[in-house]
C-alpha cells in the first residue's frame, strides 16, 4: 500500500535530498520504493533521467505514453536510447490512430472546446491505462524548476493525491548542467520534439497537475 507522506515528512525528505546528486537521489528513492516506474515522451534531456534511474535500477518499468504525434527525429532518437541504455520499455498508445484522428478532429487550437478531449485521448487515457496496469508508488520524471509556475511550486521530491511519490532527480539543474551531464556520460540529445496538447512552452499538458 502507497504510504501517504504528511506536508512536513516530504518537506523534510527535500530537506534530506538538498545538494544531492541525481545519482544520489534515484539512489534514496530506489531504496525506498517497491514498485517505482520513470515515464518518458524521449523529449529533449530525457536522456539524462533514463540513464540516472536505469544507471541504479537497470531493471526498471519504463512508462512511454506515445501520442502518436512524434517526430521523426524524435522516433530515431528513443530506439537509439532504448538500445543504448538497455531500457526495459513498456509502450502505451491512444485507442485511436492519429490518422484516423486527424480525419474527424485533427489537432485543435488551445481555445477550441475539443482541445480538451484531444488532450484526453491522446496523452490522459493512455497514461492512466499505464499507472493503473504498473500501480508504481515511487515515479520518476524530470521536472525541473523554471519549466511551468506548477512545477516551481514543487521540489524534487511531491506526492500528488494519488499518494505516488514523484521524484525529479534533475529538478534543480539548468538546460547547460543537463548539457554538461549528457556530453559527461555520452548521452546523446535531440531538440526536434512536437507535443500537440500543449501549444505552448510553459502549459502543462494535466499529467503532474
Amino acid at each position: 500500500m502507497t504510504k501517504k507522506y504528511t506536508e512536513q515528512e516530504i518537506a523534510e525528505i527535500n530537506e534530506l535530498l538538498a545538494g544531492k546528486t541525481p545519482a544520489e537521489i534515484v539512489a534514496w528513492a530506489i531504496i525506498k520504493a517497491d514498485k517505482p516506474v520513470i515515464t518518458t515522451n524521449f523529449r529533449p534531456y530525457e536522456g539524462a533521467i533514463l540513464h540516472a534511474v536505469a544507471n541504479v535500477k537497470p531493471t526498471i518499468d519504463v512508462i512511454w505514453c506515445d501520442t502518436g504525434y512524434n517526430t521523426r527525429n524524435t522516433y530515431k532518437h528513443a530506439e537509439e536510447l532504448i538500445k543504448l541504455l538497455d531500457l526495459n520499455i513498456d509502450l502505451y498508445v491512444p485507442k485511436q490512430t492519429s490518422s484516423h484522428r486527424d480525419a474527424v478532429m485533427g489537432i485543435p487550437q488551445i481555445d477550441d472546446p475539443m482541445h480538451k478531449v484531444f488532450t484526453e485521448q491522446v496523452k490522459l487515457e493512455p497514461f492512466k491505462r499505464a499507472m493503473a496496469a504498473h500501480q508504481p508508488d515511487v515515479w520518476f520524471t524530470n521536472l525541473r524548476k523554471g519549466q511551468t509556475a506548477f512545477r516551481n511550486s514543487i521540489d524534487v521530491v511531491s506526492q500528488g493525491e494519488d499518494g505516488i511519490l514523484k521524484v525529479s532527480p534533475f529538478y534543480n539543474y539548468s538546460d547547460e548542467q543537463l548539457d554538461a551531464y549528457l556530453e559527461e556520460n555520452s548521452i546523446p540529445n535531440e531538440h526536434k520534439y512536437f507535443d500537440p496538447t500543449k501549444v505552448l512552452g510553459n502549459r502543462e499538458c494535466g499529467l503532474h497537475n
